[in-house]
C-alpha cells in the first residue's frame, strides 16, 4: 500500500511548503508529480519554485513548458504520471484514482479553510478503508513539521 502523508497547512501557504517538500524529494532520488486545482495554480507554482529561494533551483515543468518525461517534477491539473514520479502530491482538494500506484502520496491542505479540512478528513477516512499507511503532518510556527499521527 501507498504511504500517504497530509500535510496541515497553517503558517505558511503552498508555495511556501511545497518548495521544501520538493527538495527533499528530489535529494532522495525520487520523482514528483504535483496535482493541483487549476492551470492558473499550476503556472503561479511553477513560478514560486523558480524563485522560493536564491541558494536553490528545483527542475520542474508544467504542460506548457512540454517534454514531462524529462521533468524531475511535473506540476499539472490532471490525473497523470507522465515523468514516471514514484512521489504524488496534491493540493487545493485535489484528488487521484491513481493513489495505489505510487510510493508516497502528500496530501497538502490549508488548514485555516474549514472546507479544506472536512474535505481532508474525507479523503483520510477513504485512504485508511483503502489499508493505505497514514500520518498526520502540522506546520509548527517555525514553518516545519511536526507528526501527529
Amino acid at each position: 500500500m501507498t504511504e500517504i502523508s497530509f500535510y496541515h497547512l497553517q503558517q505558511a501557504p503552498l508555495a511556501l511548503a511545497l518548495p521544501k517538500l520538493l527538495e527533499k524529494t528530489l535529494a532522495a532520488g525520487k520523482r514528483a508529480v504535483v496535482v493541483v486545482g487549476s492551470e492558473e495554480r499550476a503556472e503561479a507554482l511553477s513560478g514560486d519554485l523558480w524563485t522560493y529561494s536564491p541558494d536553490s533551483w528545483l527542475p520542474h515543468g508544467t504542460e506548457k513548458d512540454g517534454h514531462p518525461a524529462d521533468q524531475p517534477v511535473w506540476l499539472t491539473t490532471k490525473d497523470e504520471n507522465p515523468n514516471g514520479a514514484t512521489f504524488l502530491f496534491l493540493a487545493d482538494g485535489a484528488e487521484s484514482a491513481k493513489v495505489a500506484d505510487f510510493e508516497r502520496c502528500f496530501d497538502l491542505f490549508d488548514g485555516n479553510d474549514d472546507d479544506a479540512v472536512k474535505a481532508a478528513r474525507d479523503r483520510w477516512a477513504a485512504y485508511r478503508a483503502a489499508g493505505h499507511d497514514l500520518a498526520y503532518w502540522q506546520q509548527t510556527e517555525s514553518g516545519g513539521w511536526e507528526k501527529k499521527a
